[in-house]
């Protein structure tokens, strides 16, 4: 915490090509964000200077620092990794992709120094990523291999208004997700879910868990897997004291809405709901590592990169939703 009891919030600005260092830049001029936290913003000075030029925004960059009227200056780290006058906004390009991951892991660095308390994250875009080299499966992947973290520990957790969903498996085909999937996997996404539930102040999390095939299998008629492999898992974690439920067919489950929190068991199950109930407004926070990381739940729409149209509501939804539950914790 800072010395006024605020979180130091870390904000990388993800691709540098997408619209995350716009979205970072309109957050920052929010009182109510700058109420809850102290935020340090992690990426290229030019290329938001770049980008603060081409949404018009009335901000002042300079290589350690942005000035918001009205506003205290906020820190900035700038690891100089980009060219911003042969920046291609709104292209993939693998130099963005290579610095979108080491804005990231500067960020990591620092909160496990104890330098900055959590980490949001704008938005990264994989193809970029993986075109500079690297294997990069997702936020989650990353976090757990930067703090030593079993990755099959760690998950992804949406968050909106209407729903918290941990996915099981994440950025996997569809085929290779579900022979990922066992009753291990299962049961553990459920213990970092009611985990994760409690940082956030439930003391007991209602988790319902969903069912892989139409209607969770119907007792053998639709598939095996619910029956031979999500109930034992449900069952199990259910007897470690767990107020859990299902397997549950996904559509009825969701649509009944009496859980606090849902377990998807591969990528569209748990991303579809969030993104058509909140498609501007969702978050994601990984759970499981020592880390509190959080970044948005969209990407980093190229289509609209640099025009200034960029919606920053989601950012300031999760930092908002960080700061927050952190603030309640240390006063718990």
């Amino acid at each position: 915490m800072s010395d006024g009891g605020k979180p130091r919030v870390a904000l990388p600005i993800g691709d540098p090509a997408g619209i995350g260092p716009e979205i970072v830049l309109k957050a920052l001029t929010h009182a109510s964000l700058r109420a809850r936290c102290d935020p340090t913003v992690i990426g290229d000075a030019g290329v938001l200077r770049l980008h603060a030029d081409r949404a018009g925004l009335d901000v002042a960059v300079t290589d350690d620092g942005i000035d918001v009227a009205g506003l205290p200056p906020v820190p900035l780290i700038s690891p100089d990794l980009i060219d911003a006058a042969a920046l291609r906004v709104g292209t993939v390009d693998a130099a963005a992709g290579a610095a979108c991951i080491k804005y990231a892991e500067i960020a990591v660095k620092m909160a496990l120094a104890g330098t900055i308390d959590a980490v949001v994250a704008a938005p990264h875009t994989e193809q970029s990523v993986n075109l500079s080299g690297l294997d990069f499966q997702g936020y989650p992947r990353l976090i757990a291999q930067l703090t030593g973290t079993d990755p099959d520990a760690v998950f992804l957790m949406l968050l909106s208004a209407d729903f918290r969903i941990v996915n099981a498996t994440l950025h996997l085909p569809l085929s290779d997700a579900i022979a990922k999937l066992d009753t291990a996997l299962i049961g553990r996404a459920i213990d970092a879910a009611a985990a994760a539930m409690r940082r956030l102040g439930f003391a007991h999390p209602t988790i319902g868990v969903c069912g892989l095939n139409p209607h969770a299998g119907e007792n053998g008629l639709f598939g095996t897997e619910d029956r031979d492999m999500v109930a034992p898992a449900v069952a199990a974690a259910r007897a470690r004291g767990h107020d859990v439920t299902g397997p549950t067919g996904a559509d009825s489950l969701l649509a009944a809405r009496a859980h606090d929190v849902y377990i998807a068991l591969y990528h569209d199950q748990g991303h579809i709901p969030v993104k058509v109930t909140a498609p501007h407004e969702s978050s994601a926070i990984t759970i499981g590592t020592p880390v509190l990381f959080g970044s948005v739940a969209h990407g980093s729409a190229h289509d609209i990169a640099g025009l200034g149209r960029a919606s920053e509501a989601a950012l300031v939804g999760a930092v908002e939703r960080l700061a927050t539950d952190m603030v309640q914790q240390t006063q718990a």
